[in-house]
């Protein structure tokens, strides 16, 4: 038997792949005999005798995503276009493939040249992947987001192209680099900045002191024209389109040095922004004001309950935010790294007043995206650059633009609820309040996200609070039966930047219910993975999760401070698990030591893919549970810097990492990979953090400290200088 606080287990013990159900009137007997069973049941969380242990009850009411989730919308939706999407013979007998997803890291180009190559039966090497422009013929079919690129081009590569299918060819399946990997290391691949557009001069934004604070006036323009290399100053004009333009005053200079200097020398007269005054902890109060206390359990029933924070986290990818724009009097021309670049283009068309045939917008690949390159805040403000100085634009975010700036995971807070009775569980009720999440990016088309936008200028609408527990509804899933099961999501509408984030109901509402799945497994005196395999409602969860126990030899002997944590999460047609193991005897230091991972993802397109998006997933499960969040005071993001903002380095990455890729599973369809990482490694974190310091994990990320000096509010930091060696 497990003792509490032991970073030991004992051997799963084996469970019945198939538990049975359980009749409905079976469980109101049950709840009538309530107060005749053993009070051990009630104050020591001791489960009742076997021999009266009730069946496990099915979920109920089925889950959404066993029917249909927002993968299977994404595929339905792009098929009738999929015939449009471009590929066309080369130079030396090669076929292009202009992707109508947007490759930023998840190596989704590598994967739908391997299928390409096996439907014309070409070697891999004559397959070239390029990025489409906006292209608004393909309707839904440009829109990337949601674990669904691979699905949906999978689905649709029987319709693509127009070309003569070739010969059977074995691509799909082998381990492939990807096809840009050599480019990106030696430094010749292309992203928005690099793009050689004629006189696009650099550009930076001064910024308000708080979230969305307005423009008033510049008090010293004239001095700051005359500095070195400066071109020009404007205020970004306030458009009131799907969404508003972010408010600054642009500078434009001949070198991105001269516009950093000229930027932190503006003083800009600023009114404050809606949010201003509010902290972590003001926004958290609100938050769970929002939600409604849980009735009482029945009688003699043993409950497992907690609350649970989450700050916001910031999306800031390696690559900043970035557009060049290129604005005429009759005609536009936009390069950004973009998810939903036919919006883009139409809603850029509609803001400048010109047809949108006259409106060119290329999707550049970009250095990482997480959702935050749904929006087009970039283009937005160097399109309104471009036009008020009357030249192409260059425009950078600082990082501390991105950080404070930018968009954000919602804020959340969850408060959830397990019940069992006679050993067994027989309802899980999970609710959550988060700052609205904003879907104002619609389905990547400007029909959609018009409406979704009205009454246009509220931080919530109701088209946008439909959209999102649309999302929540197809996203959000068990993996387990746990009787009547209930997941409520409150949107709190506030005016902060926020954006879809790598699982951003997800991983939070998971990552809750696998830390009370260890709870109700120890309130029941079980092992914590023989107590999933025992609720864990379909065979390809229960196969994950022995294929790691396996590997990771679960319950094996730990020495004090160190732990094994466990998780399995099911999302997008995708199954996996995870074992982790921590060094936490220093509390404030822990370290993630060694992770085991399964993955089953129907059919692997590409193993090295599917391994480096667990790898990643792994990184950003360590990131935002032990250290990575933001400190929103005053209305502002404290963080500004990577310096500051604590995401996970290679030292603090396992140097034992073993991803297993289930083999194929025969009838299944293709599932989703890029969110799918996040959850279940995320859970095994926790849950290892518990067994190690014997502390109910509550609040994330764990360790979040300020143990930074913040950079004052509305300036850049000052560029580090490292002296050159003679």
């Amino acid at each position: 038997m497990e003792h509490p606080e032991s970073g030991a287990g004992p051997t799963p013990a084996p469970s019945h792949d198939e538990p049975p159900g359980m009749r409905r009137r079976d469980l109101l007997g049950y709840a009538a005999s309530a107060p005749l069973i053993s009070a051990a049941a009630g104050l020591g969380g001791l489960a009742a005798p076997a021999s009266a242990q009730a069946a496990i009850l099915p979920m109920t009411p089925p889950d959404t995503t066993d029917l249909v989730d927002i993968g299977d919308a994404v595929t339905v939706t792009a098929l009738p276009t999929m015939p449009l999407v471009k590929v066309s013979k080369v130079a030396n007998g090669r076929v292009r493939l202009e992707l109508p997803r947007f490759e930023s890291g998840q190596g989704i180009a590598t994967a739908a040249a391997m299928m390409l190559a096996d439907k014309l039966g070409l070697p891999l090497n004559a397959i070239e992947v390029g990025s489409a422009d906006a292209s608004p013929e393909l309707l839904y079919n440009q829109l990337t987001g949601g674990s669904s690129s691979v699905r949906s081009l999978h689905a649709g590569m029987p319709l693509i192209g127009g070309l003569a299918t070739g010969s059977a060819n074995a691509v799909v399946g082998q381990r492939v680099t990807r096809l840009d990997a050599l480019d990106i290391v030696t430094g010749r691949k292309k992203f928005t900045l690099d793009q050689a557009v004629p006189d696009a001069k650099p550009t930076m934004v001064c910024r308000p002191p708080t979230i969305n604070g307005q423009f008033v006036r510049i008090n010293n323009t004239t001095a700051v024209m005359g500095m070195p290399g400066v071109l020009g100053i404007a205020p970004i004009p306030a458009t009131n389109g799907i969404v508003p333009t972010p408010p600054g005053v642009a500078v434009m200079a001949e070198t991105f040095g001269q516009a950093w200097a000229a930027v932190n020398a503006l003083d800009v007269t600023w009114t404050a922004g809606a949010v201003a005054g509010e902290s972590n902890a003001s926004i958290q109060q609100k938050l769970k004001s929002a939600l409604l206390p849980f009735l009482l359990p029945p009688l003699g029933a043993l409950t497992v309950e907690g609350e649970f924070e989450f700050a916001a986290v910031s999306h800031c990818p390696m690559e900043t935010e970035c557009a060049i724009a290129d604005v005429r009097a009759d005609r536009a021309e936009i390069w950004s790294g973009l998810q939903s670049p036919i919006v883009t283009q139409q809603a850029v068309a509609a803001d400048l007043g010109l047809p949108l045939d006259r409106v060119k917008v290329h999707a550049v690949p970009s250095g990482g995206s997480f959702g935050r390159r749904l929006f087009w805040d970039a283009t937005l403000q160097a399109v309104q650059i471009s036009k008020a100085l009357g030249r192409p634009c260059r425009l950078m975010y600082h990082r501390t633009d991105d950080m404070r700036h930018g968009r954000v995971r919602p804020p959340m807070f969850h408060r959830a609820r397990a019940t069992m009775l006679l050993g067994q569980v027989i309802s899980f009720e999970q609710r959550i309040a988060g700052v609205r999440l904003d879907t104002r990016h619609g389905f990547g088309e400007m029909l959609g996200a018009a409406a979704i936008a009205l009454p246009n200028g509220f931080p919530q609408t109701v088209g946008n609070f439909a959209i999102e527990q649309a999302m929540f509804k197809t996203m959000v899933t068990s993996p387990y039966n746990f009787g009547v099961t209930t997941k409520l999501l409150t949107p709190v509408a506030m005016d902060i930047n926020t954006c879809s984030y790598r699982s951003v109901h997800i991983q939070p509402s998971r990552l809750v219910e696998e830390i009370l799945v260890d709870e109700m497994a120890r309130a029941l005196r079980k092992d914590p993975v023989a107590f999933r395999l025992e609720y864990l409602r379909l065979p390809r969860a229960r196969a994950v999760l022995k294929a790691v126990a396996e590997a990771a030899q679960w319950g094996k002997a730990m020495p004090p401070g160190f732990a094994q944590g466990v998780g399995v999460h099911q999302e997008s047609k995708s199954f996996t698990a995870c074992i982790v193991e921590i060094d936490a005897r220093v509390p404030a230091d822990i370290k993630v030591t060694r992770a085991t991972i399964a993955i089953d993802v129907g059919t692997p397109i590409n193993p090295s893919g599917i391994e480096a998006q667990m790898q990643g997933g792994l990184c950003e499960s360590i990131s935002i549970v032990l250290t990575a969040g933001l400190h929103i005071q005053n209305g502002l993001p404290l963080e500004g810097s990577y310096s500051q903002y604590h995401f996970a380095r290679m030292k603090n990455y396992p140097k034992d990492v073993k991803v297993i890729i289930m083999p194929p599973s025969s009838g299944e369809a293709i599932g989703g990979l890029g969110e799918v990482g996040l959850s279940a490694s995320s859970g095994a974190i926790a849950n290892a953090y518990a067994r190690a310091t014997g502390k109910k994990p509550r609040s994330f990320p764990l360790n979040f400290p300020v143990d930074f000096t913040p950079i004052p509010p509305g300036k850049l930091p000052t560029p580090v200088t490292v002296p050159v060696s003679a």
